[in-house]
């Protein structure tokens, strides 16, 4: 067999991948190619993510954004999103639901996500301090047209506040890079 190169293969995710691989020769078929692209494609917009998790952020996006069109009433559900947007955009691995301290890990660092959902008027997410055991911050926003975007902060970097929450501004918070 010849070596793989671009004479007679195709590089993806990380790796030469053979036509013959994808293609039978008897029966010419494009569906292989196009998940594989499709995949890759995934692979390179959420390159730490869980690529299982991609279809279900989607769909609970996508099933939110039309209940409301329908309806003129919002589901509760942006808080799974959010989270789901953490898990897709940063690689935060979620604990199971209702675990105490903190939403997920990234690396060694525990990390609480709040989210800031397209029924509220303001730009301000409320953060228990007191028994949480977090240390970072995500922020999750979700506009009225259904757009997401995320922006984290250390634990360390928050302001300082006495009392058991504190209220946090989007507007005051770091754009994530």
């Amino acid at each position: 067999m010849n070596a793989l190169g671009p004479d007679n293969a195709f590089w993806i995710d990380g790796e030469w991948c053979a036509w013959d691989s994808i293609v039978d020769p008897d029966e010419v078929t494009h569906s292989r190619l196009e998940e594989l692209e499709r995949e890759a494609e995934l692979r390179f917009r959420y390159p730490r993510a869980d690529l299982t998790l991609v279809p279900y952020f989607n769909d609970l996006l996508l099933l939110a954004k039309s209940y409301f069109h329908d309806t003129g009433r919002h589901l509760n559900v942006y808080g799974d999103i959010g989270e789901l947007f953490g898990a897709l955009h940063y690689g935060i691995k979620l604990h199971r639901n209702y675990a105490q301290g903190s939403d997920g890990k990234l690396g060694n660092e525990f990390v609480e996500i709040k989210t800031l959902s397209p029924a509220r008027n303001d730009d301000q997410a409320s953060v228990r301090l007191e028994n949480r055991h977090f240390s970072k911050l995500l922020v999750v926003r979700i506009l009225p047209d259904f757009s997401v975007s995320g922006r984290m902060i250390d634990r360390c970097d928050l302001p300082r506040r006495g009392g058991k929450a504190l209220r946090i501004r989007w507007s005051n918070m770091p754009p994530s890079p």
